[in-house]
């Protein structure tokens, strides 16, 4: 019953998006890359707490998933049990041994969650300057990270989020996100994670993303992982920046592990300040 419901929904769907690709932002093969331009690769996964679509729990899919990315930053969400301690659900010792990644922890070092509301940054190859845990408003609990990083001469303000589901919630969630991101023409700002939005122009909360970004991820479905029809997990890049190459992992692990596939990028940076 259900692929016949995803088949309609992706022909109610496919218009826009077509028209989504011709609207939106592109990556723009023609733009002068600098010679000092340092290379980012960043990847933004929602995990759903390492449940996959055949509801088997399997950490060690996912931390497959991950280490087959192979990107320098990996954002992820729902890395943390819903209720309780919301302990955190992967082995992270495992991850830094076999792919030298390391964890932006919450403060409460007590806390045996890895993030922050289920907000995960992994890392290597770049250095953190700062490190700040947003409260996202509206009726759940939601948060984001704001990680100033460094990496070669260059450095850049990332933010890793998790929307609600609630567009009135949204709203509030992405005009509080602009403020903590403070953009302005020498500062880089990353902003990517599970959205939780699909509708166009002035229905999407995230029309108010572009006076201050360019989108360069609308036009690719990562959501549900088995038939991706919608595109949850997006990037925002401020205008300064190149998006080299983009693309969701659509591979047989990534399509059972999570109910979203991962949303891989290659983003040049050149010399920019953190203030």
């Amino acid at each position: 019953m259900l692929q016949p419901r995803v088949h309609h929904l992706r022909r109610r769907i496919n218009p826009w998006l077509a028209q989504l690709k011709r609207r939106n932002a592109k990556i723009n093969p023609d733009q002068e890359v600098r010679s000092d331009a340092a290379k980012l690769t960043i990847a933004s996964y929602n995990i759903h707490k390492c449940i996959g679509n055949d509801g088997v729990f399997d950490p060690f899919r996912i931390k497959n998933v991950i280490l087959k990315l192979d990107a320098d930053i990996v954002v992820l969400q729902e890395a943390d049990a819903r209720f309780g301690e919301r302990e955190g659900l992967l082995d992270l010792d495992y991850l830094h041994v076999r792919g030298g990644y390391r964890s932006i922890f919450s403060p409460d070092r007590s806390s045996r969650s890895h993030g922050w509301h289920g907000n995960v940054v992994l890392y290597r190859n770049s250095v953190v300057n700062h490190i700040h845990q947003l409260t996202l408003p509206g009726l759940e609990p939601r948060g984001a990270l704001i990680v100033d990083f460094g990496i070669g001469h260059a450095s850049f303000r990332l933010l890793a989020v998790h929307l609600g589901l609630l567009r009135r919630s949204r709203k509030k969630q992405v005009e509080a996100i602009i403020e903590a991101a403070d953009p302005h023409p020498e500062r880089h700002v990353i902003v990517i994670g599970d959205m939780n939005e699909w509708r166009l122009e002035r229905r999407s909360a995230l029309e108010l993303f572009k006076s201050h970004f360019e989108e360069i991820s609308a036009q690719l479905p990562s959501y549900p992982s088995r038939y991706p029809v919608l595109p949850l997990d997006r990037l925002f890049v401020s205008r300064g920046l190149r998006v080299e190459s983009l693309s969701v992992v659509d591979t047989p692990l990534t399509r059972i592990a999570s109910d979203h596939l991962p949303v891989n990028a290659t983003i040049s940076i050149g010399n920019g300040t953190v203030e």
